[in-house]
């Protein structure tokens, strides 16, 4: 099978069970001449022959269905490499939404500029995936590029650990998405952990051990009981007391390395 062309059209589909609602995607789908609706359906059942049938590449699905809803719709057809945007009244299941690997979670009502926005990142997501299928594709054309491995080493590898990869921020009105990358510490703040980035703080309800517990430990690490940093953020350590340190972020941040964190970080760091 080949890879899909880079520049063909963007296949979506709209799933909701409000005939208004639905419109009101098509409309704005309609203004943009890179996508091509694909097709609407109104109830999960349609939804799931739908993705089964002809899978999209962009999924605007309504979280509360007549009779079931987008997650199971979901867990039903199984999609792959799909960029999924759920559309909802309600903030509630935003985190419920990101566990499911959403791309984005529009609040409805929403506006054009909002919309955009969203679309625009589903954009962008496709376009990638297919490069990356594109350049898997040449890859196998010429041919391994390394000698097998010998049958005593044949044992599959284990597959990748999948960390998070954003943050949903709800606000008043809305929920956003923050890439962890763009993460610079965390501190832990009674129920809540405060999430700081660059000039921005965040709330998020939740303990700092469990979100800890969700980042790469490669990339996070914690530094203090209640803080932990993004490893890529640090620009130098200065010597305090009593084998303490102090962390220096390389936006200015000054934070305490305590003296039984500092062997992860160190490793991190290449120090040992």
């Amino acid at each position: 099978m080949s890879p899909p062309a880079v520049s063909a059209l963007i296949r979506v589909l709209v799933v909701d069970d409000e005939r208004i609602a639905r419109q009101n995607l098509m409309a704005l789908l309609s203004k943009d001449p890179e996508v091509e609706v694909v097709g609407e359906c109104a109830t999960g059942a349609q939804a799931v022959e739908a993705l089964r049938r002809s899978p999209p590449e962009v999924l605007f699905l309504d979280v509360e269905l007549a009779g079931t809803d987008g997650f199971h719709v979901l867990r039903e057809a199984r999609p792959e490499r799909l960029a999924v945007i759920f559309v909802t009244a309600y903030d509630a299941y935003a985190l419920k939404a990101f566990e499911a690997r959403a791309l984005d979670y529009l609040l409805k009502p929403f506006d054009d500029e909002r919309f955009g926005r969203v679309l625009a990142r589903a954009k962008e997501h496709v376009r990638g995936g297919r490069i990356q299928t594109l350049a898997s594709h040449l890859a196998g054309l010429m041919g391994p590029s390394s000698p097998p491995p010998s049958p005593l080493s044949a044992a599959p590898a284990p597959p990748p650990a999948h960390y998070l990869e954003r943050l949903a921020l709800k606000d008043i009105g809305r929920v956003t998405f923050l890439a962890v990358d763009e993460v610079d510490w965390l501190k832990a703040e009674d129920y809540y952990v405060q999430v700081h980035a660059g000039e921005q703080t965040h709330l998020v309800r939740q303990s700092l051990r469990e979100l800890e517990m969700q980042l790469d430990p490669r990339q996070f690490v914690r530094i203090h009981r209640s803080v932990i940093v993004n490893v890529q953020r640090v620009k130098e350590l200065r010597p305090l007391v009593h084998g303490e340190y102090q962390v220096i972020l390389r936006n200015g941040t000054h934070l305490k390395l305590s003296r039984s964190y500092r062997e992860r970080l160190d490793a991190l760091l290449g120090r040992v």
